[in-house]
């Protein structure tokens, strides 16, 4: 079975590796920085942005803790990511990722369900 993914605010239209990326940044764009996708399968993935760096998570199931891209070495720690709750987080920057790169973890794993070979991250399970 081939694993279809949608964003949970727009609904039950599927998005796909190739129209994922447009939906991502008119969400930001309009200044909705928290997403959250979910797949046929149950999984979930997040993608949460100040614009400039990104923290992408992979859950199994709900209540999994899931796994998430890091950028290693990386110093300092970022602000400016806003949930949907009006909740203001900071993340160390080696949690998250360049923005850039973030879209390309989640247009890789939307289109083949699994991190890029060559993408960093760690296991929180």
């Amino acid at each position: 079975m081939i694993e279809s993914w949608v964003v949970d605010a727009s609904g039950p239209v599927p998005v796909s590796s190739k129209t994922v990326l447009e939906a991502l940044r008119s969400r930001v764009n309009s200044g909705r920085l928290e997403t959250w996708l979910t797949s046929s399968s149950g999984r979930s993935l997040a993608f949460v942005t100040n614009t400039k760096r990104a923290m992408v998570m992979l859950l199994e199931e709900e209540g999994d803790p899931g796994e998430h891209a890091v950028d290693p070495g990386a110093q300092g720690s970022s602000d400016g990511f806003v949930l949907s709750n009006g909740q203001h987080d900071q993340y160390p920057d080696e949690d998250t990722v360049p923005i850039g790169e973030a879209f390309e973890l989640v247009e890789q794993i939307i289109g083949t369900g699994s991190w890029p070979t060559d993408a960093c991250w760690a296991v929180d399970r």
